[in-house]
């Protein structure tokens, strides 16, 4: 299973210099709820919306959700081994929801401060 990081879901949509290998497709992809909310408020700020609505939408529906419960964001509040942003902390609180529920994951992420608090988690990183 492979826990989606936005970096990763908005290159592959916005057509960045890197882009994530076609085969990151054919795994099961599951991330926060907070990947749909930062991605389309990137589609917005750039004034995108009506170009790649649709695809932001397949995308989405890709992927498999995993809501901010209140175990999520109690991990959330907690230190970090490294400092983190607010929303990459949400990201790896999920993640770290999911090793404690038994899920075998890799954090795919172009962001190197979150690969860096990944690997302090001991998270494996999904090669990019």
């Amino acid at each position: 299973m492979i826990y989606l990081d936005t970096s990763v879901a908005l290159a592959h949509l916005l057509a960045e210099d890197r882009q994530p290998p076609l085969e990151l497709w054919d795994e099961t992809l599951v991330s926060s709820r907070l990947l749909e909310y930062e991605l389309w408020t990137r589609i917005h700020a750039r004034g995108l919306t009506s170009t790649h609505a649709e695809a932001a939408q397949t995308l989405i529906g890709r992927i498999a959700f995993l809501e901010l419960i209140a175990d999520v964001l109690e991990r959330a509040r907690a230190p970090f081994p490294t400092p983190v942003r607010t929303l990459d902390a949400l990201h790896l609180a999920s993640c770290h929801f999911l090793r404690e529920q038994g899920q075998q994951i890799r954090l795919a992420s172009y962001d190197e401060r979150m690969q860096a608090a990944a690997r302090k988690l001991r998270f494996p990183l999904y090669r990019l």
